[in-house]
């Protein structure tokens, strides 16, 4: 007996498309999730929003609540043990706070006497505890009850900052959760300004042709060759407010790039047998613009947003790190990142974090370009 069998089949079953019925939303869903990278940039930025929305309501700190006494605390703690039972850690500033068991900060121990010929600095534990720090070597260290350096053997979380504290006592987390809600509320607005503007120029330059869309095209050159720093300068002196100029800059600006993507699928489009079609039946030209064209259009519409986004971040976050952005206390990952200039050598993770959210949200939103341009290209679908 043949370990194969021919398959029975009828005209009918041959006539059969054998796949999933899907739309052009779920095709485009279908092709985008099958690739991981643009999966993985997607998720991201749905979490990135998260954090920026809601991270502010779940936070017990402000943006600009300060605690001086607990400035420059790092997320991972170098400790040593206390007489009491709890840890005591010594910052960069020779300052000794007192930990807990869970990680908890306690606060600062009040400071005593500090005798410089042995170099040592008295700290008051309790009414009648005192413990030692020694700062004649590098790095200083607490003295155990029989006068012996005691390195900070133990490493414990700081569970009451997560991320740490500035150089003023301010959460960083918090300030994270506000800097990228800031960074992303601007990318968002200048995005969506400039997807209005571009389309109706573009569409406009490309639709009509002739003498119309070379004027208008040397509007865009000449608009594009000014430097972006010099309009947020301009309008910063006008208004003297850092977010609304940068908005206003980016709107400004930023579409001509989208207004040149339009015009070319325009002109592309402009030819084609189902527009020729709608001019026959008598389609007015706001018709065949807003039914026929644009729509077709929208997939390097939407890819263009979407690389848009994140170079307006990077210049939000780059503008407010010259100075010329949001304005302070208000925190921003660009005034974060100038901010940590001043102790970069000291404590690095204070530039090491807003960098990181800076680049977690250009990586993502670059990911899902990459991803929508290969699933709304049609000619890619297998």
């Amino acid at each position: 007996m043949s370990q194969w069998e021919r398959v029975q089949t009828n005209a009918q079953d041959r006539e059969r498309i054998w796949s999933v019925p899907r739309t052009f939303a779920g095709d485009v869903w279908f092709r985008f999730r099958k690739k991981p990278t643009a999966l993985a940039g997607f998720l991201i930025v749905v979490f990135l929003l998260c954090f920026a929305v809601f991270g502010p309501y779940l936070s017990p700190y402000g943006y600009s609540d300060q605690s001086r006494a607990l400035a420059n605390i790092p997320p991972i703690l170098s400790v040593s043990d206390a007489p009491d039972g709890n840890y005591l850690y010594v910052t960069p500033a020779l300052k000794v706070i007192l930990i807990g068991r869970d990680g908890k900060l306690l606060g600062q121990l009040s400071k005593g006497k500090d005798d410089e010929t042995l170099r040592r600095i008295a700290y008051t534990l309790d009414a009648q505890t005192e413990v030692y720090l020694d700062y004649s070597q590098k790095p200083a260290m607490i003295l155990s009850a029989e006068g012996e350096r005691t390195p900070a053997s133990k490493q414990v979380w700081n569970t009451t900052y997560l991320l740490g504290t500035d150089q003023l006592g301010r959460d960083i987390l918090t300030r994270l959760m506000y800097g990228a809600r800031i960074s992303l509320m601007v990318a968002f607005v200048a995005a969506t300004i400039n997807m209005v503007i571009g389309i109706l120029y573009g569409g406009i330059a490309g639709f009509v042709g002739g003498r119309a869309d070379a004027v208008m095209m040397r509007v865009v050159d000449i608009i594009s060759t000014i430097p972006l720093t010099l309009y947020v300068i301009l309008i910063k002196v006008t208004l003297d407010n850092g977010l609304l100029s940068i908005i206003i800059a980016l709107s400004s600006v930023y579409w001509v790039d989208m207004a040149r993507v339009v015009r070319g699928q325009v002109l592309s489009l402009k030819q084609q047998e189902f527009v020729l079609a709608s001019r026959a039946i008598g389609s007015s030209n706001r018709t065949i613009m807003l039914t026929h064209l644009i729509p077709n259009a929208m997939g390097p519409i939407l890819v263009t947003v979407t690389m848009l986004i994140p170079s307006a971040i990077f210049v939000e976050a780059f503008m407010s790190f010259i100075g010329i952005g949001i304005a302070p206390p208000m925190a921003s990952l660009g005034t974060m990142c100038n901010d940590a200039m001043e102790a970069l050598r000291s404590n690095p993770y204070q530039l090491f974090l807003p960098a990181l959210v800076i680049c977690l949200i250009m990586f993502a939103f670059n990911f899902v370009g990459d991803g929508l341009r290969d699933a709304l290209d049609p000619k890619l679908k297998k």
